[in-house]
């Protein structure tokens, strides 16, 4: 992939390229703890909406599922939703940008 020509232009359909494939401007901001929610859920195949049945949640044995973060769901659950169908978000408390990967498994 040529960046630059000797003359310091960029092809215009390359820069092009290259901005589609970056990342959104606006990614959820999330705290830590609900992306480790989120990590969780995604990683015993739960269901968006099984996310918000808390009752539920503590009987799956996720022991990490304080008041707090049921709050911070429950008060953003746009963003918690849209960090859930993104699958990538910004963590809060350090900026650190979390994308999931597909895991595919041998069961």
């Amino acid at each position: 992939m040529n960046h630059a020509t000797k003359s310091g232009w960029v092809d215009y359909s390359e820069m092009m390229n290259r901005y589609d494939a970056a990342l959104p401007d606006d990614l959820p901001v999330i705290p830590k703890a609900v992306g480790e929610y989120i990590q969780w859920g995604k990683s015993y195949d739960i269901q968006l909406y099984m996310m918000y049945s808390f009752k539920f949640i503590h009987s799956q044995g996720f022991k990490k599922l304080t008041d707090d973060v049921e709050s911070w769901i429950i008060s953003s659950s746009n963003a918690f939703a849209r960090a859930w169908l993104l699958g990538i978000w910004r963590v809060e408390e350090t900026g650190e940008i979390v994308k999931l990967e597909e895991e595919v498994r041998d069961d």
